[in-house]
């Protein structure tokens, strides 16, 4: 005999998915609501994006656009990710929670780890990554966690036949934290690039390194949690499984609106605020340094050629290039003007041809 729903859910629901309205358990139904407001606030993020391609006219602003989307993309995933979290674990969820977590982290992190790389140049003066190698780099970064859980999902647990609900639970977190090893580089390598675009000339570029820093702080101190709280909190407090997946929808959540409310706001602030000079090196920077570089030096062997160059007598006409040849002063009383051409007289004018003689 199948038992009574909980209050706030109907009789036809399956049961597996009674916490996304049981108003006993109000976790599922919080959670569900924040991770609903997440996913429509990222959505409309995604929609200005689209707006501001045309819009931007820095270059270097421009080409982060990508960047912003593919990370929008994945903060999307982790707000819908959560309804995972709240279904009852079953052989449709596991999976996908297995292999979804990491990766849509990864490409977080990737993202920023990349944002963070383009900064590291910017506060220095250099020429920033094109919108190409930008996205190559992002991509390739989150294609590693990719590799790593569909070598967990389909070798594991497809060939050793390893259900998810029916693993036991200390197991199945252990596995869990491990698949996510990378993604715990990731952040730790974050947290040390991002230190470095606070150490620069420009300070226009330091505050996105500052959005960078703050947004992975806040990640780790989260994660630190929760893994705590799965691997070590639950079977201490007697909470596992019951607590398992509300530790790891709340981890959810909030990152998420970590990384909107400090990373994709500031940024959008400063995406649409205006060119300013002082604080961002000019985009052909490189090009200049190139030839203020080029030009010193010119000057330079140009003095030292006057100065003790070969032929140098102190002959004021004396000029360092074209092999050393001296050029000589000319008379200015030598008359330089064209030749016209002038008649003469014919020598056989007088001449009478030999009747003057008889």
């Amino acid at each position: 005999m199948a038992s009574d729903p909980p209050s706030g859910c109907s009789k036809d629901l399956d049961p597996d998915y009674y916490l996304l309205c049981d108003t006993n358990q109000a976790w599922g139904i919080v959670l569900e609501s924040l991770a609903t407001a997440g996913v429509i606030v990222t959505v409309i993020f995604m929609a200005l994006l689209l707006i501001f391609i045309c819009k931007v006219q820095d270059s270097t602003k421009r080409s982060m656009i990508p960047i912003y989307f593919l990370f929008l993309l994945g903060t999307l995933g982790l707000f819908s990710l959560t309804f995972a979290f709240i279904i009852k674990l079953n052989s449709r969820t596991g999976p996908t929670r297995f292999f979804l977590f990491g990766v849509l982290f990864a490409l977080c992190f990737s993202c920023l780890l990349t944002h963070a790389f383009n900064l590291v140049k910017l506060v220095r003066g250099k020429a920033p990554f094109s919108c190409p190698v930008l996205l190559a780099i992002a991509i390739g970064l989150t294609l590693v966690q990719v590799i790593i859980a569909i070598e967990y999902v389909v070798i594991i647990a497809a060939r050793q036949n390893r259900n998810f609900a029916t693993m036991t639970p200390v197991q199945r977190n252990m596995d869990f934290v491990m698949l996510l090893i990378y993604v715990l580089f990731l952040m730790a390598l974050i947290f040390l690039v991002s230190m470095f675009t606070l150490c620069g000339t420009y300070k226009g570029w330091k505050r996105h390194g500052a959005h960078i820093y703050f947004t992975v702080l806040f990640s780790i101190a989260i994660w630190v949690v929760w893994i705590t709280m799965l691997m070590r909190g639950n079977p201490e407090l007697n909470k596992q499984p019951i607590w398992d997946d509300p530790v790891i929808s709340i981890a959810l959540v909030s990152n998420g609106w970590v990384f909107l409310m400090m990373y994709i706001v500031p940024e959008f602030c400063f995406l649409t605020s205006p060119h300013k000079p002082e604080d961002y090196p000019p985009q052909d920077y490189s090009c200049q340094l190139m030839k203020k570089s080029y030009g010193v030096e010119n000057q330079a062997y140009t003095k030292e050629e006057i100065i003790i160059g070969p032929g140098n007598n102190g002959d004021p006409h004396y000029v360092p290039h074209s092999a050393h040849f001296q050029m000589e002063a000319l008379d200015p009383q030598q008359d330089f003007s064209i030749p016209r051409p002038k008649t003469h007289s014919s020598p056989y004018q007088d001449y009478s041809g030999g009747q003057g003689a008889k």
